[in-house]
C-alpha cells in the first residue's frame, strides 16, 4: 500500500521528469548526436515506469494545445507502443474501461456494488477494440500482433474475470478476426490469434515441426523411457486449454461467417472429443462438454451438406484424418485426461473397431436431431441416400456389398459409416425425412428401377418402402404431386414386389399399392378444398420456423442467435407473407431488452424494415415502450427504445404524419418537460434514502467502515486539488442525472429532445404548426432555467432541437413547399436573443459553442429568407436587354402563336 501511494504521489515529479527528457530527445533544434543520446535516456525512463502508472501521464500529455506539435508527436506513439509490453493489453483496457464516461455512468446505475475493476460497457469495448486492433504505423502487423496476441488468448482463460475473458474474445473476433485484411487464413491476425488453439487441438495444421519435436512423453516420473506409449505431440493441459479458450472465443462472438471459418480446420477432431463413449466425469466436463458445445453450434451454422459429411465420412476418426502426413491419436491418459500422441504404429487401422461405427452413428442422429431443423436433417438424409445409390450402381449392384481396399472406390468404414446413419435416421427421425417430396421421389424411383434390374435384398426394398409410405402419409400429400412417369413406375414396382412371394415386405407393398390407389378418396373433403401453398410460401415457413427457433432457443450461442436474425430480415426485406408481425414485433421488443450489443444493433435494424411496410404499429410499439408508463424498464433499455426510434423516424422520412407523429411528438414533449412524474419511482428512491441513512446511523459502530473511511480519506490526500475538484464536478453531474422526487431522468430528457429535433427536421408538415411550437417554446425554456452543471447534457440537446427546426424551415423553402406556417420575426429575434446569452454565459463549453452556431444558421436563414423564394422552373439569367424583346421562359406552345423575336435596329 505504500509503495503504491509513493507511486501515486510522484506521477506529478515522474510527468515533469518524462517531459523534460522528451525535451532534450526530440527538440529540432538540436543536434542529432546529441538527440540521440537523450533518446536512450528517454527509453530508459519510459521503460523504468510501470504501465499503469505510465497510460494516465501520456494521456493527459498528448492531449490537444498541451504540447508543442514536435513533443507531443514522440509522446503519442510512446503512448500506441505500451500494448507491446508484457502487461500493456490488460492495462490498456482497465484504463479506458476505467476513463470512458459510459462506465463511471453504468458504475453509479449498478444496483450491485463495485468490487473490482471498472465497469465494462459496449461503448468502452469498442474504444479498446480500435485501439488494439489497429496497427500502428512505425510496428509490422506480424509484431504487433505477436506481442498482443499471447496477453490476449491468456484473458480468454478467466482467471482475471469472465468479463475480461468476453471482453478479449471480442476484440480478437470483431477487431481481428473477423476483418478480410487481418482475419484470412495465412493473415497476420489469423497466424498470431486463431493458428495457435487450432494447432493444439488438431496437431496435422502444425506437423512440419511435429517431425522435430523431442522424445518427451514417453518418460514417466523417474524419468524411464517407454518407447510402447508414442510421442506426446499436445499435453493434457494444452489440449484442455485450447479447447477451453475456442469456446469462449466462438460464443462470445455473433459472426456465423468467422463461426464455420475457426471451427472448419478442426470440427473432425472436435467430432473425435464429443463422440467419446461413456467418458469418465473429468474428461466430460474437460474435453467432451466442450467439444460437444462447438459440434452443435458448427452443424446448426451450415448452410451446406458438404460441410457436415467429413464428420459422417470421418465417423471413427481418432485423431488425424486419412491424407494426413503423420498419424496421431487423442489418448485417454487417466479418468480425467486426453493428450494427442505419435504412436508407435504408423497408420490406423479401424477394421477392429467395425462394432462401433453403429455406436457413432447413433451418437451423431441424436445430435443432429437435437441441434438441427428438419430440413437441415432431409437435406442431410437425401444427401447421404443420394451417394449410397451412386456407390451401388457404380458397383453394378444396388445391394450392400464388401469389397477389399483395394477392390473399392471408397473406403469401406466411410461407406459402412454413411449406411449407418441412414439406418438411424430412418429409426430415430422418421417424420423429419419428408421434407422434399421431390427429391426423395427421386431417389425412390431410382431404387425401384434398378430393382427391375436387379433383384434388392429384403433390407434394402423394406428401407425404400418405408420411404414410400412416409410419403404417402403425409398429411399434404396427393396424387397428383407425383409426376406421371413417376406414379407409372411406382405402381409397376409396388405391383411386381408383392406378386414375389408371402413375405411381409410384399404384404407391404400390397399395402402400399392399395393406398396409393385410394389415397385421395380417403382424404377428408375439407383438405381437398384447401388452397395448396406455393413452392415460395413453404420455403418461407421453413426459413421463418428456422429464424424463429434460432432466436427463441433458450442455448442458442451469439453465432446461432445471429443467424436467426439474419434470416429473419431476409424474409422482412423480401416481404414475404409467412411473416407474423405481432409476434415478431413483441419479440424484437423482448430481445432489445437484452444488455447484448450484437443483439441491439440487429434488432433497431429489423424495426426499422418492418417500419416500411407497418409504420403505425411498429412506432407505436417503440413509442410505448420508451415511455414506460408502467416503470418496468430501466433507464438503459428505454434509451435503446429512443435509439430505435429515432431510426425508425428518419426511415419513414416524410410518411411521418398524421396520428402516428403526433402520438410521437405529444409523448416526446411529455418526457422531455419538467413536469414528468413516475410514482414507482418516486416509492422506490424514498425506499433506498430511508436504507441509507439507516446505514449511515450504524456507520459509527462499524469498525470496518471506519477502516474503509480512513482509507477513502488517505485516498483525498494523495489526490491534486485539480484533480479532486474535476472529481467533485463528475460526481455531481452523474448524481444530477437521476431522477429526483419521481421525476424524469436527464438522460431520459435528453434522449426525448434528441428525437424530437430529429422528427422536427425530418417531417415538420407532419408534427404541424401547435406541436412545433411547442417544442421549440420547450427547448428555449430549458436553456433559460435549467443551468445547473448537471443539465448540461439537456441543454445541448435542447439547441440541437432548435438547430433542427430550424434545419426544417431550410429545406421546405429550398424544396418550395408550404408548411403552413413559419417563423415571425418577434419570434426569430427572442430565440437569437436567448442564444447569444447561453453562448456568452454557460458554464458548459459544448453548450456555448452549440449556441454559437444554431444561432449563426438562424441569421443565415433569415438573410436568405430576405431573398425571392427559388422557383421550380429554370431560367436562362436572360430578361431585357437594350435593343431586344424577348421572352426566355415562353413555352413551346405560346411560341408557336406568337411571332419569334426579332432583332431590330434602334437609333
Amino acid at each position: 500500500m505504500a509503495e503504491s501511494s509513493d507511486s501515486f504521489l510522484s506521477q506529478p515529479r515522474i510527468a515533469k521528469e518524462l517531459v523534460d527528457a522528451a525535451k532534450k530527445a526530440f527538440d529540432p533544434l538540436s543536434d542529432a548526436e546529441r538527440r540521440q543520446s537523450n533518446l536512450k535516456i528517454y527509453n530508459e525512463i519510459i521503460a523504468k515506469i510501470e504501465t499503469r502508472n505510465l497510460l494516465p501521464i501520456l494521456n493527459s500529455l498528448i492531449k490537444p494545445n498541451a504540447l508543442p506539435p514536435w513533443l507531443r508527436e514522440p509522446l503519442l506513439q510512446t503512448l500506441t507502443l505500451l500494448p507491446m509490453r508484457s502487461d500493456g493489453v490488460r492495462e490498456t483496457m482497465e484504463f479506458v474501461f476505467s476513463v470512458h464516461p459510459s462506465s463511471q455512468a453504468a458504475a453509479r446505475d449498478s444496483q450491485k456494488p463495485q468490487k473490482t475493476g471498472a465497469s465494462i460497457t459496449h461503448d468502452a469495448v469498442a474504444v479498446a477494440t480500435r485501439l488494439l486492433s489497429t496497427v500502428p504505423s512505425t510496428v509490422k502487423a506480424e509484431d504487433w500482433y505477436g506481442a498482443i496476441a499471447p496477453q490476449l488468448i491468456q484473458l480468454l482463460d478467466g482467471e482475471a474475470s469472465r468479463d475480461l475473458a468476453r471482453t478479449a474474445a471480442q476484440i480478437i473476433g470483431f477487431g481481428i478476426l473477423d476483418k478480410k485484411a487481418t482475419g484470412a487464413p495465412g493473415a497476420a491476425g489469423w497466424n498470431a490469434f486463431a493458428q495457435p488453439l487450432l494447432e493444439e487441438i488438431n496437431p496435422s495444421l502444425k506437423i512440419a515441426e511435429i517431425a522435430t519435436i523431442d522424445i518427451k512423453s514417453g518418460q514417466d516420473d523417474d524419468g524411464i523411457l517407454d518407447l510402447s506409449r508414442g510421442r506426446i505431440i499436445v499435453s493434457s493441459v494444452e489440449l484442455e486449454q485450447a479447447l477451453k479458450r475456442l469456446k469462449v472465443l466462438i460464443l462470445s462472438n455473433p459472426s456465423p461467417g468467422l463461426c464455420m471459418r475457426i471451427l472448419k480446420p478442426v470440427i473432425i477432431q472436435l467430432w473425435a472429443l464429443a463422440s467419446i463413449s461413456n467418458p469418465p466425469q473429468g474428461i466430460l466436463q474437460k474435453y467432451h462438454i466442450p467439444a460437444q458445445i462447438l459440434v452443435q453450434t458448427y452443424l446448426k451454422l451450415s448452410k451446406r451438406v458438404e460441410s457436415i459429411c467429413p464428420i459422417v465420412q470421418n465417423i471413427l476418426c481418432e485423431g488425424s484424418v486419412d491424407g494426413s502426413s503423420k498419424f496421431w491419436k487423442y489418448r485417454i491418459v487417466d479418468e480425467s485426461n486426453i493428450d494427442a500422441i505419435l504412436p508407435i504404429q504408423s497408420s490406423p487401422d479401424d477394421s477392429y473397431r467395425l462394432a462401433e461405427v453403429d455406436t457413432k452413428a447413433d451418437k451423431f442422429v441424436q445430435i443432429l436431431m437435437k441441434t438441427c431443423s428438419n430440413e437441415q436433417v432431409s437435406a442431410i438424409f437425401l444427401f447421404l441416400m443420394r451417394r449410397w445409390v451412386r456407390v451401388m450402381e457404380e458397383q453394378g449392384n444396388l445391394g450392400i456389398k464388401i469389397t477389399s481396399i483395394d477392390e473399392a472406390t471408397v473406403s469401406p468404414i466411410r461407406g459402412l459409416a454413411e449406411v449407418a446413419v441412414l439406418q438411424k435416421l430412418l429409426e430415430l427421425s422418421p417424420q423429419k425425412l419428408v421434407g422434399d417430396f421431390d427429391q426423395l421421389l427421386d431417389i425412390i424411383c431410382q431404387i425401384l428401377k434398378g430393382d427391375g434390374n436387379t433383384l434388392l435384398g429384403d433390407d434394402i426394398v423394406s428401407v425404400v418402402l418405408s420411404l414410400l409410405n412416409l410419403v404417402i402419409t403425409a398429411s399434404s400429400f396427393q396424387r397428383s404431386d407425383i409426376k406421371p412417369e413417376y406414379l407409372r413406375l411406382i405402381e409397376d414396382s409396388l405391383e411386381r414386389i408383392s406378386n414375389l412371394g408371402s413375405s411381409e415386405v410384399s404384404t407391404t407393398a400390397n399395402n402400399l399399392k392399395i393406398l396409393l390407389q385410394y389415397r385421395d378418396e380417403v382424404e377428408p373433403e375439407s383438405k381437398k378444398l384447401a388452397p395448396i401453398p406455393s413452392i415460395r410460401q413453404i420455403e418461407d415457413k421453413r426459413t421463418y420456423n428456422l429464424a424463429m427457433g434460432y432466436i427463441t432457443d433458450s442455448e442458442s450461442p451469439p453465432p446461432v442467435v445471429s443467424e436467426g436474425l439474419n434470416l429473419l430480415s431476409m424474409l422482412i426485406l423480401t416481404e414475404s407473407p409467412i411473416l407474423d408481425i405481432p409476434a415478431v414485433t413483441t419479440l424484437m421488443s423482448s430481445l432489445l431488452k437484452d444488455n447484448e450489443d450484437y443483439i441491439n444493433l440487429r434488432v433497431v435494424k429489423i424495426f426499422t424494415q418492418l417500419a416500411s411496410r407497418h409504420p403505425k404499429s411498429i412506432t407505436l410499439e417503440l413509442l410505448d415502450h420508451y415511455l414506460d408508463a408502467q416503470e418496468k424498464s430501466t433507464t438503459d433499455v428505454r434509451l435503446r427504445f429512443g435509439e430505435a426510434l429515432v431510426q425508425v423516424i428518419e426511415r419513414l422520412g416524410e410518411t411521418f404524419s398524421g396520428d402516428v407523429a403526433r402520438q410521437v411528438s405529444e409523448t416526446i414533449l411529455a418526457i422531455a418537460g419538467r413536469r414528468g412524474y413516475r410514482p414507482k419511482t418516486m416509492a422506490k428512491q424514498a425506499r433506498e434514502e430511508k436504507i441509507a441513512e439507516l446505514k449511515k446511523s450504524h456507520a459509527s459502530s462499524s469498525k470496518k467502515e471506519e477502516e474503509e473511511e480512513d482509507m477513502d480519506r488517505g485516498d483525498d490526500e494523495q489526490t491534486t486539488k485539480e484533480e479532486k475538484a474535476n472529481n467533485d464536478i463528475i460526481a455531481q453531474i452523474l448524481q444530477g442525472w437521476e431522477s429526483k422526487r419521481g421525476s424524469e431522468d436527464v438522460r431520459m430528457r435528453t434522449s426525448a429532445l434528441s428525437v424530437l429535433g430529429v422528427a422536427l427536421e425530418t417531417n415538420i408538415i407532419g408534427i404541424g404548426p401547435t406541436l412545433a411550437s411547442n417544442a421549440v417554446d420547450l427547448c428555449i425554456n430549458i436553456l433559460v432555467m435549467e443551468g445547473d452543471v448537471e443539465y448540461g447534457i439537456l441543454r445541448r440537446a435542447a439547441i440541437m432541437a432548435v438547430l433542427g427546426f430550424v434545419r426544417a424551415l431550410h429545406q421546405a423553402r429550398e424544396s418550395g413547399r408550404s408548411i403552413g406556417f413559419g417563423l415571425t420575426d418577434s419570434s426569430r429575434e427572442d430565440i437569437e436573443r436567448t442564444l447569444v446569452y447561453v453562448a456568452d454565459t454557460d458554464n458548459d463549453g459544448l453548450v456555448q459553442q452549440h449556441a454559437r452556431d444554431v444561432a449563426e444558421s438562424l441569421e443565415n436563414w433569415h438573410a436568405g429568407n430576405l431573398l425571392p423564394q427559388p422557383t421550380g422552373t429554370s431560367t436562362s439569367g436572360l430578361a431585357r436587354l437594350a435593343g431586344l424583346t424577348i421572352n426566355p421562359e415562353a413555352s413551346i406552345n405560346q411560341a408557336s402563336k406568337q411571332p419569334r423575336p426579332r432583332i431590330e435596329e434602334v437609333e
